[in-house]
């Protein structure tokens, strides 16, 4: 793999090798000469939506406030130390989805979203630690970094936010525009807007194993297959009839433990799990209905993408889109992988389609999952 200026002259393996769950990276001009996407009001008119989340930070001699969104009202510009931060600004920008898409080398699985954080002169959450890995890209202004390997996490009681209580700064770094700070799970940080800045924060997906769980249990519940009904022919009479019998609890220990979970069973629901559109996620169908023939049409001329909003993910025959799952062939899986990892089909890709897959593609059309290039 080449060497990527995203990464500081490294390449993916070895970023990867070096750096990636172990030690931070600082990478002057990550990307140069970079001018935030995003204009300040754009962002503040995205905090006011109900589909996009948002929260309003402050921060007072008492204390620290926060506001869940959607934010009809903000400090004004010149009050200082307040911070806004808009999640999943990808989902409704284009610019910021192709800025996010630059960090596939990191697989799609973990790729989560791309939040911008707006913030006054002396603004910011606080000393603090992710549970996930974290690219900081300075968008606009500047923004001075305290960052500390410390093992002790422990936070403050009684505020709203996860703040260290007792924070060790052991490097310190101003970021301008364009230059970007990796920072591993669990490694204390604490920015600080130098005026007015935006930073842009490229996070990943780290579920905790009690949510898959718990989830995976969920996901099983309809393909379990127990035949029968406990009986016990051999029952002899209790002298302790609040007693759960032995002979019991281990006739039904044996008939779960014959509960099996398959490779299959686990790679469906991982691929049905991930590409789950979060709650705040609608998609809006295309202004005009076309016939399965237009679609076609429209598709040998101009090609396929990916809407910005769409997860797409597959393993072996099975293809995950939003959320569904399903098997194909090989000729099929070869179009709908191609799809996957480059987000879009040239119009010379659809000659060995089979019918099941051009309907396919027409439905996730109309769906608004995938347009037109």
């Amino acid at each position: 793999m080449k060497k990527l200026a995203l990464l500081g002259g490294l390449t993916p393996a070895q970023f990867l090798r070096d750096y990636w769950h172990k030690k931070p990276l600082l990478i002057r001009q990550a990307i140069p000469g970079f001018q935030a996407p995003l204009p300040r009001q754009e962002l503040f008119d995205l905090a006011r939506r109900d589909d996009v989340e948002s929260r309003l930070i402050t921060h007072r001699e008492g204390g620290w406030d926060m506001q869940h969104g959607p934010v009809a009202k903000l400090p004004a510009l010149k009050q200082k130390a307040w911070t806004l931060l808009v999640q999943g600004v990808n989902l409704h920008h284009p610019e910021a989805d192709a800025l996010l898409r630059q960090f596939r080398f990191i697989p799609d699985a973990r790729l989560d979203d791309l939040m911008i954080s707006y913030a006054s002169d002396g603004g910011g959450v606080g000393p603090h630690f992710d549970s996930y890995d974290v690219f900081l890209l300075q968008a606009h202004g500047q923004r001075r970094w305290r960052i500390s390997a410390q093992e002790d996490l422990s936070l403050e009681e009684g505020v709203p936010l996860k703040i260290l209580s007792n924070f060790q700064s052991e490097q310190e770094f101003v970021l301008e525009p364009g230059d970007m700070l990796y920072l591993p799970p669990h490694y204390a940080h604490d920015g600080v807007a130098v005026g007015e800045c935006m930073t842009y924060s490229i996070g990943f997906r780290a579920p905790a194993f009690q949510e898959l769980g718990e989830s995976f249990l969920d996901f099983m519940m309809d393909s379990i297959d127990l035949p029968g009904r406990y009986a016990d022919p051999d029952l002899k009479p209790s002298a302790k009839p609040a007693e759960l019998p032995a002979d019991m609890v281990a006739r039904i220990r044996d008939e779960l433990n014959k509960i099996r979970f398959t490779d299959d069973d686990i790679t469906i629901f991982l691929g049905q799990h991930l590409s789950e559109p979060k709650a705040s996620v609608f998609f809006e169908p295309p202004a005009e209905e076309l016939s399965f023939a237009r679609f076609f049409q429209g598709a040998k001329k101009r090609g396929l993408s990916l809407h910005r909003k769409t997860q797409m993910l597959y393993r072996g025959s099975h293809v995950f889109i939003n959320g569904e799952s399903f098997e194909v062939g090989r000729a099929d899986k070869a179009i709908l992988a191609a799809l996957a990892d480059r987000r879009k089909l040239e119009k010379s890709e659809f000659e060995n389609a089979s019918e099941d897959l051009l309907e396919a593609l027409h439905q996730w059309h109309e769906s608004g999952w995938l347009e037109f290039s």
